[in-house]
C-alpha cells in the first residue's frame, strides 16, 4: 500500500485551514488563529486524521526559508547597518531581562536552576514568521520600524544560535566537568560559533555576492520564467541547507542571506513576486506544525506556569523593548512596533527545548510550556499590533507620558513623517513619485514614443521591463526602471502604482493587460488606465476592469489599411484621369 502521508498533509491541512482560515476572517480575527486551530485539528489529538509532525515541521520550514529569503530580497545592507545602533543592544537587553524572569519565575515555581534557565531562553525569543506576517498585513516591512523590527529578531537568531551552541558545555559543567574547564568550553564553543558566522557571511555576501547577480544575468536573458523561477528557489534553499548543515546556523539566517544577495540585482522585485504564492502557502505549513503541538491536558494541569509565562512575554518583553527603543533615540511609533512584534515566542523556541530536553537539561514541563505560550501569544499577535494606533493615541493624549517616550528621540532628532517611511533603495524614489507619474509597461518601439511624449508633458515614467539588457541601459542612464512582471502586484508596488496618475499597457497581451489593470485598479483607484490590445473581441472583457482607454491594434491596423487603400485610390484615380486627358485629341482651337 502507498504511503501517502505528504499529499494527505497538504490536502487535508490546507483544507482545513483554508475553511478555519475563511471563519476566523469572517470573525474579525487573524486568519493565523484559524491556522493554529486546524493544526491542532491534525495534530495528535485529532480524532480522524494525525498527521507527521516530523514531515509537517520540515514542510514548515521551507516556509521560513522563502520568508526570510523574501525579507532579505528589500533588507539591503545599508538598512542593516543603519538599525544596528538599536537591534544589537536592544536584542541583547531585551532578551537578558526575558531570560532573568523566566528563570525567576521557573525557580519559584519549583523548576532546578537548568529548567528554569532553559525556560528563560526560550521565553526571550520570537517567532520571525509571525513578526514578518504582521508587518506585512500592517505594510509596515519596508518602513523604518520594520527595518529596526527585523534586524533585532536577525540578532535575536544569532545570540539563539549561540545559545545552542553552548549547551552541549552547559550539559558538561554540570555534570562531568569543573567550572574551569566548562567556562574555557564554553569559550570555545562562542568562539568556534563566531567564526562560522563570519565566514557564513564572507561566504554568502561575499563570494555569492558576485556569483548569484551574474548568474540571475545569465538566466534572465534566456527569458524562460521556468528557469528564472528555478533559480531564485535554488539560491533560497541552497544557502539556507549551507548555513544550517555547514556552518552549523540556521535555516533563517541562511535564507536572509540568500535574499540580500539576489536582492543586490536588478530582477529582485520580479524574484519576489515569483515566491510568493508558495512562500505564503509553505507559511501557512509553519502554522499547522505549531498548531499541532497544543497540549490540553497540559494546560489544565498547569494554569500557574502558563499564565506567568505569558506575562512575560506579552508583559515584560515589549514593555523592555518598548524602553529599550525610547531610550536609543527612536520614535514612539517605532517603539510600539518592536514591542508589538516581539509579544510572541517563536519557533526558534522549540528547536532550543527539543535539544535542551535531549542534552537532560529540561523536562516535558518546560517544552509544553514554551509550545502553549507560543501558540497563544501567535494567536493573540495580529490582534496586539493592530491595537497599535489606539494605544498610540492613548498615549499621545497624556502629555507628559508622550514627551518622556520621545525625550530622546527629540534630542537625537531621528524623526520619521508617516508618509515617508519607505526603503531607500525601491525604484522610483520618493521625490520622483511625488510628481505626476506613469508606470509603463514595456519599451518596446510604443513604450519608448510613450515616455517621450509622457517627458515631453512633465510627466515622470516608471517603466516595467522584462528585458534585462533594456533594464540595464536604462538604468545607467539614471531613468526609473523595475525589472519584472507586470501582473505581479509586488511589481506594480514596487514601480509607484499607488501614487501613479496614469498605467499604460503598451504590450498586447490579454492575460497580462486583465490581470495587472485589475491589480492596479484595486491598489490606486484614481490611476487612468490605457492599454493596447490586438482584437476587437477583448474590447467587452477590458472595459469591465475599468479601464479608460484601448488602442486596438486591429481597428488601428483596419484603419491605416483603410486609408492606405483610400490614398493609393485617390492616387490611381488622379493618375488615370491625368492620362485620360494626355491621350485626348487636340480640339480645332488647338490645331
Amino acid at each position: 500500500m502507498h504511503d501517502y502521508q505528504l499529499l494527505e498533509i497538504m490536502a487535508i491541512g490546507f483544507g482545513l485551514a483554508l475553511t478555519f482560515g475563511f471563519i476566523t476572517q469572517k470573525l474579525g480575527l487573524s486568519s493565523i488563529v484559524g491556522y493554529l486551530l486546524a493544526g491542532f485539528l491534525i495534530g495528535p489529538a485529532s480524532p480522524i486524521f494525525v498527521a507527521d509532525y516530523g514531515l509537517a515541521f520540515q514542510l514548515s520550514e521551507a516556509g521560513v526559508i522563502l520568508l526570510m529569503f523574501g525579507v532579505g530580497l528589500h533588507f539591503k545592507m545599508d538598512d542593516l547597518v543603519a538599525v544596528k545602533g538599536v537591534a544589537i543592544p536592544g536584542a541583547i537587553v531585551q532578551s537578558t531581562v526575558a531570560t532573568i524572569f523566566g528563570v525567576l519565575l521557573g525557580t519559584s515555581l519549583g523548576l532546578e536552576l537548568k529548567s528554569a534557565l532553559i525556560l528563560g531562553f526560550g521565553l526571550a525569543v520570537a517567532s520571525t514568521v509571525v513578526l514578518l506576517r504582521v508587518l506585512e498585513d500592517n505594510d509596515t516591512v519596508n518602513t523604518v520600524h520594520g527595518h529596526v523590527a527585523v534586524g533585532w529578531l536577525v540578532v535575536e537568531d544569532i545570540l539563539t544560535v549561540l545559545i545552542l551552541v553552548i549547551l552541549p558545555s552547559i550539559s558538561m559543567i554540570l555534570y562531568n566537568s569543573s567550572a574551569t574547564a566548562g567556562s574555557i568550553e564554553i569559550l570555545k564553543a562562542v568562539g568556534i560559533a563566531l567564526v562560522r558566522i563570519v565566514m557564513l557571511w564572507i561566504l554568502v555576501m561575499k563570494v555569492g555576492g558576485f556569483f548569484v547577480p551574474w548568474l540571475l544575468s545569465k538566466i534572465v536573458k534566456t527569458r524562460s520564467q521556468e528557469l528564472f523561477t528555478l533559480t531564485v528557489l535554488v539560491v533560497a534553499f541552497a544557502t539556507a541547507i549551507i548555513a544550517a548543515t555547514v556552518f552549523q546556523t540556521s535555516f533563517a539566517l541562511g535564507a536572509f542571506l540568500g535574499g540580500m544577495v539576489v536582492g543586490k540585482s536588478k530582477v529582485s522585485h520580479q524574484a519576489g513576486a515569483d515566491i510568493l504564492p508558495l512562500r505564503d502557502a509553505f507559511a501557512v505549513l509553519f502554522f499547522l506544525a505549531v498548531g499541532m503541538l497544543l497540549n490540553l491536558k497540559f494546560v489544565v494541569e498547569h494554569p500557574l506556569l502558563i499564565c506567568t509565562c505569558l506575562i512575560i512575554v506579552l508583559l515584560i518583553k515589549p514593555l523592555t523593548a518598548l524602553l529599550v527603543v525610547s531610550v536609543l533615540g527612536y520614535s514612539t511609533r517605532t517603539a510600539l512596533t518592536v514591542a508589538a512584534g516581539l509579544a510572541q515566542v517563536g519557533e526558534f523556541s522549540f528547536i532550543l527545548a527539543q535539544e535542551a530536553k535531549r542534552l537532560n537539561l529540561a523536562d516535558d514541563v518546560v517544552y509544553n510550556a514554551i509550545v502553549v505560550c507560543a501558540i497563544v501569544s501567535i494567536t493573540l499577535n495580529p490582534t496586539i499590533f493592530k491595537a497599535m494606533p489606539k494605544t498610540e493615541k492613548i498615549l499621545r493624549s497624556k502629555p507628559k507620558l508622550w514627551k518622556t517616550l520621545n525625550f530622546f528621540a527629540d534630542r537625537k532628532g531621528i524623526k520619521f513623517n508617516k508618509n515617508k517611511e519607505i526603503a531607500k533603495n525601491l525604484l522610483p524614489t520618493e521625490e520622483y513619485l511625488t510628481q505626476k507619474t506613469a508606470v509603463i509597461v514595456g519599451y518596446g518601439p510604443t513604450g519608448k514614443a510613450v515616455t517621450k511624449a509622457l517627458i515631453e508633458q512633465s510627466v515622470n515614467p516608471i517603466i516595467v521591463e522584462t528585458n534585462i539588457d533594456t533594464v540595464n541601459s536604462l538604468s545607467s542612464q539614471g531613468q526609473a526602471v523595475i525589472y519584472g512582471n507586470a501582473s505581479k502586484k509586488e511589481i506594480l508596488l514596487a514601480a509607484g502604482i499607488k501614487s501613479a496618475d496614469y498605467l499604460i499597457i503598451t504590450i498586447p497581451s490579454l492575460p497580462l493587460t486583465l490581470e495587472a489593470a485589475s491589480i492596479a485598479s484595486a491598489l490606486n483607484p484614481k490611476t487612468r488606465i490605457l492599454v493596447r490590445a490586438r482584437f476587437l473581441d477583448h474590447k467587452e472583457n477590458l472595459k469591465q476592469i475599468g479601464i479608460s482607454g484601448i488602442a486596438f491594434e486591429e481597428e488601428e491596423v483596419a484603419k491605416a489599411l483603410t486609408s492606405l487603400l483610400l490614398d493609393d485610390l485617390e492616387q490611381q484615380r488622379l493618375l488615370a484621369t491625368t492620362l485620360e486627358i494626355a491621350t485626348q485629341p487636340l480640339d480645332e482651337n488647338h490645331k
